[in-house]
């Protein structure tokens, strides 16, 4: 489509039939009708276009997901073609579909060595909550039914579903609904800002942060711990990385106490940490018996999600388990799937991934790091193509703003000003550009954040915040 084949919309109609219809996810309602809702348009490489016609780099990739970037062709055709053919049927009554046969191999392909199956979902919470009937049907058809209890860290995000958000670690969630559900609980997250000693070395807080999950374990039992489950880096609890002590930590733990380890990849899986998946890049290194995915498996232009099963439940679940009581109308929906093949072609044909591990995530991370010389900014880092940075009252003393403030959130309606979108997670402004993006697009990227915490800055002390 060209620029010039772009209709025109009326914003303001948009606008109120949005507010008067439109119950948003993660939204004061109230606020955003009074302030109206952003209403975007049009999607082409690294940039998105509003109704009103500003052009905006899309750093978080829509919502982590477009990883291939907007406008390509090949994932439309792909759809168009599978729904004219078969748009839809369903993977019950001993029944498939080509595109959900033919995803599930090429996904065997590219998936860590042992994960020969998957079990199809909508989303990423889905993925998660199947995790949770996976887990304990193992243990149940082990024998050791009592293996129920899952542990999870505070501050994780895993969904939002029941399940979903139990399993993640968001106070604010847990307090709408009555969560966790029972056998699911948490221990802290490795975030050394927020958890760490005075002069404590980074490898050593890895190690101390991994222990409590031992903690954890032998509090509860170890013969109660079903699983322990992580995001590789978490995602939208603001790109915590964690210590390269870690996560090997954690391996251990799990190993010695038959835990099962859950690598939740719906953010880090294809591609967006420079590896197929986060588990297998060098700072992570982990060797998980079930992933959850979805996400960066179609770019986001279609929903779908899924659980990679590894061999020792599968086996266990396919030889011993019978009938698997679970699963969705939409499992294995011949046209998600068949767009997802065509993703998962292209990071492979077009070495995407490779280009990500070897140019462009270092070339972000250079860059990125380059906004710590400015007055608001400690700890930019990066791993992969996600990034964070933390905004300081003080940086010398490591001071923070008080939350109430809001200042990420100031900071961030700065970025939608200056043609960039990243996201505000408290005292972190975090992004994860779309794979393709190019060197070029990086420095503009870049240089429009730095002119946003530069407004960010003359706006606090216009306020006297500073």
């Amino acid at each position: 489509m060209k620029l010039n084949d772009i209709p025109t919309f009326d914003t303001a109609a948009l606008r109120a039939k949005d507010a008067a219809h439109h119950l948003h996810p993660f939204t004061d309602t109230k606020g955003l009708n009074a302030a109206g809702a952003r209403v975007i348009v049009r999607g082409d490489g690294v940039r998105i276009w509003d109704s009103e016609g500003h052009e905006i780099i899309d750093g978080m990739s829509g919502l982590w997901c477009v990883n291939l970037g907007y406008g390509r062709q090949d994932l439309v055709d792909a759809a168009t073609h599978q729904m004219q053919l078969l748009p839809f049927y369903n993977a019950f009554f001993k029944t498939t579909t080509a595109p959900a046969a033919e995803l599930a191999t090429l996904l065997a392909e590219v998936a860590p060595p042992g994960f020969e199956h998957v079990f199809f979902t909508n989303s990423g919470s889905e993925g998660n909550d199947t995790v949770i009937r996976l887990v304990r049907r193992y243990w149940d058809v082990m024998g050791q039914p009592q293996r129920k209890t899952i542990i999870s860290r505070h501050n994780a995000y895993h969904g939002s579903t029941l399940g979903g958000a139990s399993l993640g670690g968001m106070s604010g969630m847990h307090e709408q609904g009555d969560l966790p559900i029972p056998g699911i609980t948490h221990i802290d997250q490795p975030y050394q800002l927020q958890h760490g000693h005075a002069g404590e070395s980074e490898r050593h807080f890895g190690v101390r942060a991994a222990s409590w999950l031992e903690t954890k374990i032998l509090e509860l039992g170890p013969e109660n711990v079903a699983a322990f489950i992580g995001e590789p880096v978490q995602g939208a609890g603001g790109v915590i990385i964690p210590p390269a002590s870690y996560w090997p930590e954690i391996q251990r733990i799990c190993d010695q106490y038959g835990i099962l380890l859950v690598s939740d990849e719906v953010i880090c899986g294809f591609g967006r940490l420079g590896q197929w998946f986060g588990c297998q890049h060098p700072h992570i290194n982990t060797r998980p018996d079930l992933i959850t995915f979805a996400k960066g498996v179609t770019s986001g232009y279609l929903p779908l999600g899924g659980v990679l099963v590894g061999e020792r439940i599968a086996k266990v679940l396919i030889e011993q388990g019978g009938e698997f009581t679970h699963g969705f109308t939409y499992s294995g929906h011949p046209t998600c799937c068949a767009v997802a093949i065509a993703n998962v072609q292209a990071l492979r044909g077009e070495g995407v991934i490779e280009r990500v591990a070897t140019d462009t995530a270092p070339y972000l991370e250079q860059q990125f790091a380059t906004l710590a010389d400015h007055p608001l900014v400690g700890d930019a880092q990066s791993l992969g193509m996600v990034a964070g940075l933390v905004l300081y009252k003080d940086k010398t003393t490591r001071t923070l703003f008080d939350a109430e403030l809001g200042v990420g959130y100031r900071c961030r309606d700065h970025c939608f000003k200056n043609g960039v979108v990243m996201r505000a997670v408290e005292e972190r402004m975090i992004i994860a550009p779309p794979l393709v993006i190019t060197h070029a697009e990086i420095d503009l990227m870049i240089a429009r954040i730095r002119r946003s915490l530069d407004d960010t800055l003359a706006s606090l002390r216009e306020d006297g915040l500073l």
